[in-house]
């Protein structure tokens, strides 16, 4: 009999408002992000905005979105751009370009067993002591 005292029509309605809230939240989690990540106002101001969003939730959070739309898209461009540049930065590091030595092994290996003939030997080792430069 449960069926019967929660219709499909509520439960609908339910499920609406709960996607809504989530919706509400992600927004102020990305406007509360955004004013401590800006730069440009003093701590007293982004107290105001911390306390509008408080007193204020709604509105609070829809008068920070228009009023900062254009500042919030740059910085979280930048914030993106910042991430993927540490990132490369990381991988180079990271990988790093093998030791010469090590190339020109590989590379006598290769010819001694006939997998390369002599031009590129001597390109193979050619670059690898153009690499450790």
């Amino acid at each position: 009999m449960i069926a019967s005292s929660y219709p499909f029509l509520e439960v609908f309605w339910t499920m609406c408002i709960f996607f809504a809230l989530v919706c509400w939240l992600w927004i102020l989690f990305i406007v509360l992000g955004d004013i401590f990540r800006r730069h440009d106002i003093s701590g007293f101001l982004k107290v105001v905005w911390i306390v509008f969003l408080i007193v204020l939730p709604f509105i609070g959070t829809f008068v920070y979105i228009i009023a900062e739309h254009a500042g919030m898209a740059g910085r979280s461009v930048e914030a993106q751009q910042s991430s993927q540049a540490e990132f490369e930065q990381y991988v180079r590091s990271a990988a790093g370009r093998p030791d010469p030595a090590e190339i020109v092994a590989r590379a006598q290996k290769m010819y001694e067993s006939g997998a390369i003939n002599r031009a590129e030997f001597d390109s193979l080792t050619q670059n690898a002591g153009a690499g450790s430069q």
